[in-house]
């Protein structure tokens, strides 16, 4: 197997288990900003665990340190509007609208890297922006879930092509880990300053317990490693041309989960279709353009 086919295969697998993430993230009680302070916790014990049996080198420098952590600040505020897209609306609307981090990477990438605006990037963009006003102009009842997803969407799009700045120069756990401890702070001065912490965080129930291991082991420690890992061989729009499998996945699951409650007008699964052709028609045209 080619070193790119096994990149791609571990991408998807990622992405089936970010479609997952949205799952727990209803099934859980707690509200989203302390669901993820314990989520990114676990994660960064697991983290640092598998850096002490590795022997993976932690110490890159104050400088490199003080970057990955801040962007481990824009992963926490991405999941923390993820999820509260998903408790004010439902899986569905919230996964439909994260397609769009495509869009917003089409632009940011060629400013964080100083590389020109690739058009076709562009056009496929325009395209998402008509899926998403179907997905606006039939479900306009979730109007707030909506905006809340988008804005998660543009963080998503801004974490994966940051990553890709240090991908090259440390190893994918050490940036995973960094990033996770600053997130766990950053939401932990956030709970503070809202005066959550320390009297009124709320206890997981046994259930919450189970769902947040899987979201912090499996969802996010693994899932984030090798989202990162992939990104030596794949492109950060390739990533993120990829994540956006995540609403097909993640629909199909919420199906099969909550059943009729996910069930949406055909509208909506117009604008999403319309948002997934779009990022499968980038590389045909791509191609094309090359030749």
């Amino acid at each position: 197997m080619s070193a790119l086919l096994k990149n791609h295969l571990k991408l998807h697998f990622v992405v089936l288990l970010y479609g997952f993430t949205a799952i727990l993230g209803k099934l859980i009680s707690l509200p989203a900003p302390q669901m993820v302070w314990y989520r990114m916790f676990i994660a960064f014990l697991v983290l640092g665990g598998f850096i002490y049996y590795k022997k993976i080198p932690v110490n890159i420098g104050r400088a490199n340190i003080l970057r990955i952590m801040g962007v481990g600040i824009v992963v926490a505020f991405h999941w923390i509007t993820f999820f509260h897209a998903v408790k004010i609306s439902n899986v569905s609307v919230t996964l439909g609208c994260m397609a769009s981090t495509t869009l917003f990477a089409s632009f940011l990438e060629p400013i964080i890297f100083r590389k020109k605006i690739k058009w076709l990037e562009v056009f496929i963009g325009l395209l998402i922006i008509g899926g998403l006003y179907l997905i606006f102009q039939f479900e306009l009842s979730y109007w707030k879930g909506i905006i809340t997803a988008l804005i998660s969407a543009f963080l998503a799009g801004l974490f994966t092509v940051l990553n890709k700045l240090f991908i090259n120069k440390h190893h994918p756990v050490t940036i995973s880990f960094y990033e996770m401890i600053s997130g766990f702070l950053s939401i932990g001065i956030f709970l503070v300053f809202i005066d959550v912490l320390p009297h009124k965080l709320l206890t997981p129930t046994t259930s919450d317990i189970i769902y947040i291991l899987i979201l912090g082991i499996a969802c996010t420690a693994y899932a984030f490693v090798v989202a990162v890992d992939v990104m030596k061989v794949l492109s950060a729009y390739t990533v993120v041309l990829a994540i956006n499998m995540e609403p097909v996945y993640g629909i199909l699951l919420a199906f099969a989960v909550f059943g009729q409650s996910e069930f949406m007008s055909g509208g909506f699964y117009i604008g999403t279709l319309v948002i997934l052709a779009a990022v499968f028609l980038h590389p045909v045209l791509e191609r094309m353009q090359k030749k």
